[in-house]
């Protein structure tokens, strides 16, 4: 039947436009894609205008034919010019080299592609992923200093971040950028696929539509389909932000945070932690910022998930041997981070006194998901280190490196020596923030540049020792770190940090367009700074510097050297042993 629809399709698409022309189409997957075997994908061929006659080959054979599926073809697709041939989730199970070629009269385009299947057996029953959202060298080393101490230029002791065997430089580009965001960065670790800035497991095509384009199926839905593996995603940020969503989303805009709810119920993972909560709330609801009057708690609950609203709810829900399924949201949007929760109790901490710390998350999603007996595949972001350091806030962004270290022991305490967890700890991106020496209130002078040391006079900091979970209880201090970001609007820069709440570097200029310096921050000793970003920008924005990446654990060996994003996906898939081993 697939062979004579096949046929089919190819006659109509033999007689549509018998004497047009047409310029190059654009085919999805994009070149140099590489496709795990049995993985689903969108295969979409667009062709400007009506086009002129066109076939549509993978490795000479009528694209149909080897997908074993009907083509569905779109004249004026959404309206516009394009025809657009369709075949959905399809999917490759002989390994090898593909070069699909899409003619229309005298154009032609053609991209390859490589399939790879995986070896048997599977190595790790459990992965554990580790995202430092925006992590980035300066970040790790501030948190070493600030958690471990320095005295003579030795450190007392590594991060778990940094105590594994195995590491990696990990590039980070997009299919349209070489800067990221954490949208297409996230996906090409979810789905081993590139894709543009802004976008969710999706190639970004001419679609109107945000949820109209090509898709690739998620590790999440891959284990989902494939094993009767457990999903647990854990963040500290709302729930539906670009990096956790990127683990069952499909939107062209990471900002479709209720159509991402819907794919979370969807999907139904069976650990959900996060921020967030105003998404899932019914319009009615005074907390809620949803369009319609779906209580999506409520929704999950009567699928069977626990709900916990606080840590204490957290912990008791968690401990429940019969729970299996658990959703937690903690905050109506982000988590605070650690520094305010712990020890200056700013931002949304008077509303939300319970909120988890991501320790406490990880150890919740742990214990449930240990109770599944065929293994769990878990994400778990430390998101606002991106956050803070967008608002060029770094004390606030090493307090929440230390906690995603902390998250990571427990993790690696987990693991023990039983060789079944691979762990990877891995940045989305980076931002462009370096340590460039101390700022020392002692030396003489009034402004902040006075005060900055660098070279030998660049003295270690005086911060007091840290607590039990690496924190120094004070930052505040007479000699303190001089991290610096590279890209920012016109701001004041105080050196100090902030106490009284996150930075707010900017505010929004007299013409209701642009932003000019927060005057707040712009006391006698500071450096007001011109910034180097388009007045449009509000905040600091990412950097494309390659990122650390370390693992432990079975598979970890494949880290190694340097990476594109999209072979951690390879690397994890590969030690679940997801793709076909069909022979050619």
């Amino acid at each position: 039947m697939f062979a004579t629809l096949a046929r089919s399709a190819m006659l109509t698409m033999m007689l549509i436009g018998a004497n047009s022309e047409a310029s190059a189409q654009n085919i999805y997957p994009m070149a140099k894609a590489e496709i795990l075997a049995g993985a689903r994908f969108d295969f979409k061929v667009e062709f400007p205008g009506p086009a002129n006659g066109f076939s549509v080959t993978i490795n000479g054979k009528p694209a149909a034919d080897v997908f074993g599926k009907p083509a569905e073809i779109i004249e004026r697709e959404d309206g516009g010019t394009n025809t657009a041939f369709w075949i959905r989730e399809a999917s490759l199970a002989v390994p090898g080299a593909y070069t699909v070629e899409a003619s229309a009269g005298n154009a032609k385009s053609s991209v390859t592609w490589t399939v790879f299947a995986t070896p048997q057996p599977r190595r790790a029953k459990n992965v554990i992923l580790f995202i430092g959202d925006g992590l980035s060298i300066a970040h790790r080393t501030a948190a070493r200093i600030l958690s471990k101490g320095i005295s003579g230029g030795h450190y007392g002791g590594d991060l778990a971040i940094d105590d594994m065997p195995h590491m990696a430089l990990v590039s980070t580009a997009g299919t349209d950028s070489i800067i990221t965001d954490s949208a297409n960065s996230m996906s090409a670790y979810t789905t081993g696929h590139k894709t543009c800035v802004n976008a969710l497991a999706v190639y970004c095509a001419a679609n109107a539509s945000t949820s109209g384009h090509p898709k690739v199926e998620t590790m999440a839905e891959l284990v989902k389909r494939k094993t009767k593996m457990a999903v647990g995603i854990v963040t500290n940020t709302e729930i539906e932000d670009a990096t956790p969503a990127a683990m069952v989303a499909h939107t062209r805009s990471r900002d479709d945070y209720n159509e991402i709810v819907r794919m979370y119920y969807d999907h139904k993972p069976d650990v959900i932690l996060g921020g967030g909560s105003a998404n899932f709330l019914a319009a009615s609801d005074p907390d809620s910022k949803r369009r319609d009057e779906d209580d999506y708690i409520a929704k999950f609950k009567s699928d069977g998930y626990a709900f916990a609203a606080t840590n204490a709810e957290l912990s008791v829900e968690a401990a429940k041997p019969e729970t299996k399924s658990l959703l937690g949201l903690f905050n109506r949007s982000n988590i605070d981070g650690a520094l305010d929760r712990k020890f200056l109790k700013k931002g949304t901490v008077p509303r939300y006194p319970d909120q988890p710390d991501l320790t406490d998350e990880v150890k919740a999603a742990l214990s449930v998901l240990s109770r599944h007996d065929n293994g769990f595949l878990l994400m778990v972001e430390s998101g606002r280190i991106d956050k803070y350091s967008h608002s060029l806030d770094w004390e606030r962004a090493v307090y929440d490196t230390i906690m995603l270290d902390d998250a990571v022991q427990i993790a690696k305490d987990f693991a023990g020596d039983r060789d079944d967890t691979l762990i990877i700890v891995v940045a989305d991106h980076g931002h462009p923030v370096s340590l460039i020496g101390t700022y020392d209130d002692d030396q003489p002078g009034q402004l902040l540049r006075d005060k900055l040391m660098t070279y030998d006079k660049a003295k270690f900091p005086n911060y007091p020792g840290a607590d039990k979970d690496g924190y120094p209880p004070n930052v505040d201090v007479s000699r303190r770190l001089a991290m610096v970001f590279a890209a920012y609007p016109d701001h004041c820069d105080t050196g100090k940090p902030h106490l009284a709440g996150e930075n707010k570097p900017t505010v929004l200029g007299p013409d209701g367009k642009t932003y000019i310096a927060n005057e707040d921050n712009c006391q006698p000793t500071a450096t007001r700074k011109a910034g180097i970003l388009p007045f449009t920008a509000e905040k600091g924005v990412h950097a494309g510097d390659d990122v650390i990446l370390t693992a432990m654990g079975p598979g970890a060996e494949q880290f190694h050297g340097h990476m594109e994003n999209t072979r951690v996906f390879r690397a994890i898939v590969t030690a679940l042993s997801l793709g076909e081993t069909a022979a050619k």
